[in-house]
């Protein structure tokens, strides 16, 4: 079924288009959803409430550009939902941590399995990982997730810079890392790892 067969059936409420739809989608989304969940089953459930929102909002995709960054989008919201529910941000989250790191520019290595990277960034807490997730991996910008959170932009920004070095030092302790790299480009090898 090409994806305008598809579309049509889901706007008509076709269970069998909604079942092609959740069967081609869902296991990016759940990778998606893995990234800012606290487990396995928490990542289930935010990916079927993501698809819920998908299916009865379905109506207002306007065929400008893809349909998965669409779904993607839905799917980012509904886990930043879902995290905001059940926990406050603001500038107090997760400093408690900061005050033992050294914070190092560009050390992370480019060259990383991303099982490996995605494992580590699950270990940092909730604050540091969703803003993490939300930059370095949504390509979101601080002042979106600022709104997105109903935090400071300032509070996303320094989210973010104890969360790289936070990430750092879980990857040198896992081992994964052996020495920090200058320069290394490891945003981009999170960001090609949609």
């Amino acid at each position: 079924m090409d994806e305008s067969a598809l579309l049509t059936g889901c706007l008509q409420n076709d269970p069998a288009a909604q079942r092609e739809l959740y069967n081609r989608y869902s296991p990016k989304m759940l990778s998606v959803c893995y990234r800012f969940a606290q487990s396995r089953e928490d990542a289930e459930d935010m990916l079927q409430e993501g698809f819920i929102k998908v299916f009865t909002q379905i109506h207002t995709f306007q065929h400008k550009g893809a349909f998965e960054g669409w779904i993607r989008r839905i799917v980012v919201h509904t886990c930043i939902n879902l995290i905001k529910k059940h926990k406050k941000f603001n500038e107090n989250v997760d400093l408690a941590h900061a005050a033992l790191l050294q914070v190092r520019e560009d050390t992370i290595p480019a060259i990383m399995q991303a099982k490996q990277v995605i494992e580590c960034i699950r270990l940092l807490p909730i604050g540091y990982r969703t803003v993490l997730n939300l930059y370095a991996i949504e390509g979101y910008s601080h002042k979106e997730i600022a709104e997105m959170l109903d935090i400071e932009e300032s509070t996303s920004r320094s989210q973010y810079t104890r969360a790289r070095a936070m990430l750092e030092t879980i990857l040198v302790r896992k081992k994964i890392l052996e020495k920090p790299e200058p320069d290394a480009a490891w945003l981009l090898s999170l960001k090609t790892n949609k």
